[in-house]
């Protein structure tokens, strides 16, 4: 019999509802035919994520990257003005930080080959 795959981040708005609720990991796993680790590992990742989004630090999706990278992620789409700006800002100093450091090395690199 074929079984019917879905993936767990399907059912993060229920899992957290029954979290609210104060009904414990395993109990919500057994609902959704997980085992113990699994609830726990999703609950986990859920709460780091939901806490760099709150601090404002940019999350790495997975994949390649968009052609388009004005838009923001889902995830990011949901929470208020103030955290899409922190979003954004961090997103930003992040792009500057990395071209400061292409720029060091290659300065470095045309300074060992002695070109200027």
């Amino acid at each position: 019999m074929a079984r019917n795959y879905r993936h767990i981040q399907q059912y993060e708005k229920e899992m957290g509802e029954m979290k609210a609720q104060g009904i414990s990991v395993r109990e919500i796993g057994e609902k959704f035919g997980l085992t113990y680790e699994q609830a726990h590992d999703f609950f986990k990742r859920y709460n780091r994520k939901q806490r760099r989004l709150a601090a404002g630090i940019k999350i790495k999706p997975k994949g390649r990257p968009l052609k388009n990278d004005a838009e923001l992620p889902p995830s990011v789409q949901q929470l208020s003005k103030t955290a899409q700006l922190q979003y954004e800002l961090a997103r930003k100093d992040a792009k500057i930080k990395a071209l400061e450091m292409e720029n060091e090395l290659m300065r470095d690199f045309l300074s060992l080959t002695e070109r200027k």
